[in-house]
């Protein structure tokens, strides 16, 4: 799931203003036994932490040189370098489609058999294998995040609430809240900001889409007209339960009312976590699976690998490689990592201790989650714009049969367009 946070962007001005250190080759090799390697990250948001750590790996080896690069956009910079058979030493990115296309051109190392792979919790293990189609380990799950029901705790106590499990006592919280005068859901769709309707259609998806819709979808054997219908259902259901103007709403102004308890929930993930604190540092709040059906079972957490570690099949550096991968996968550095980051671990006994992740936290842990439906999407399918489409129908009542038939229409032509392999 890709996300824009108000933390994220100036994080990324910051970064702006340093000269990242680039890529060393083999030639800096010395006589002397030193090496340097690239460690190349397709966010920037997590570039500091990493030169951090990365500065601590070369405290304990002093012989290795760790270089950090992390350019803005940094997805097609990995594409474009993968063209030019220029790969990085060790990629930290996500388990997304620019992962799945370095995975099918064969340039990234199995580590299947790296004994580190074993403190790697399984159900990250089983999504990366229904990602990639292999049961061979060429990106190990290295940090996650989650987007769920955010809700404020204390305006749950104050009306004798506890936090929904199924869509029945959703709609009853909804009802309750607003007969006494709470907002209860607050949306966020305004312009640039139109990304957030992917929270919701990625928490509501999981539960509803086929358990191969996206897999069947990219190989062209399925369509949204044909399985999508109960999710464009259901993400219409969600959004008549917000504030009247979510269209005119921005993303900034909708944490910022949540934070000041001018709303009970969100309907977003991990990343706010921090951004919300910048408004209220005192607020109760935690972030749980949306409940979506009124199957417990089926309404998991949706959470899904945001950080995975790759080393390059061709790295001229593959033993220096190894030992940062090694040394990154212990639990010290693990839980710095998402304590920096606001993210969950996928290695097992590294927990988030942060009061407002701790629910979701055990739900990770119990491997009750799915992955981001996005994840399978092809890069330049737009289905945010797609999503942003239906919201503005439904908010000038156009009738949920026609707006759901022209949105998964739509969304089939787009994808079609998108989807190169077909």
């Amino acid at each position: 799931m890709k996300k824009f946070t108000k933390f994220g962007l100036s994080t990324t001005l910051v970064l702006a203003g340093f000269t990242l250190l680039s890529a060393c080759s083999s030639s800096e090799n010395t006589s002397s036994g030193k090496q340097a390697i690239e460690v190349f990250s397709t966010k920037t948001e997590n570039a500091t932490t990493l030169k951090e750590l990365a500065r601590e790996f070369t405290k304990a080896n002093p012989n290795i040189t760790v270089n950090v690069t992390a350019p803005a956009d940094g997805g097609t910079v990995l594409k474009t370098r993968l063209t030019k058979n220029d790969i990085p030493d060790v990629i930290s990115g996500g388990g997304d489609a620019t992962f799945l296309q370095l995975e099918k051109a064969s340039v990234l190392k199995d580590q299947s058999s790296e004994t580190y792979v074993k403190d790697i919790q399984s159900s990250y293990l089983k999504q990366m294998k229904v990602f990639t189609g292999t049961a061979k380990v060429y990106g190990v799950p290295y940090a996650t995040n989650a987007s769920g029901l955010i809700y404020n705790k204390d305006i749950f106590d104050k009306y004798g609430l506890s936090y929904p499990k199924t869509w029945a006592e959703f709609v009853k919280i909804n009802e309750v809240l607003k007969s006494k005068g709470v907002t209860p859901l607050e949306l966020d769709f305004q312009g640039a900001d139109n990304w957030t309707t992917m929270c919701v259609w990625n928490s509501v998806a999981p539960a509803l889409e086929p358990v191969n819709f996206g897999k069947d979808r990219l190989a062209s054997k399925t369509s949204f007209v044909s399985d999508m219908k109960p999710v464009a259902q259901r993400f219409i259901d969600v959004i008549k339960l917000g504030q009247s103007n979510y269209m005119g709403t921005s993303y900034n102004d909708g944490l910022a009312a949540f934070a000041q308890g001018k709303a009970a929930m969100l309907i977003n993930g991990s990343w706010t976590i921090p951004v919300i604190r910048q408004t209220n540092k005192t607020i109760n709040f935690g972030i749980v699976p949306f409940p979506t059906t009124n199957d417990t079972s089926k309404n998991t957490l949706s959470s899904g690998v945001d950080v995975l570690l790759a080393i390059g099949k061709n790295s001229k550096h593959q033993e220096a490689d190894k030992k940062f991968v090694t040394f990154m996968l212990k639990k010290e550095q693990a839980a710095k990592y998402i304590k920096e980051q606001a993210a969950f671990s996928a290695i097992t006994g590294v927990d988030q201790t942060d009061s407002a992740m701790t629910a979701a936290s055990k739900e990770i842990a119990g491997g009750h989650v799915s992955d981001f439906p996005d994840h399978l999407y092809p890069a330049g399918f737009n289905m945010a714009s797609l999503l942003s489409g239906i919201a503005l129908n439904e908010n000038k009542n156009m009738p949920a049969s026609e707006n759901i038939s022209q949105f998964l229409k739509t969304a089939d032509q787009q994808y079609d367009i998108a989807n190169t392999k077909k």
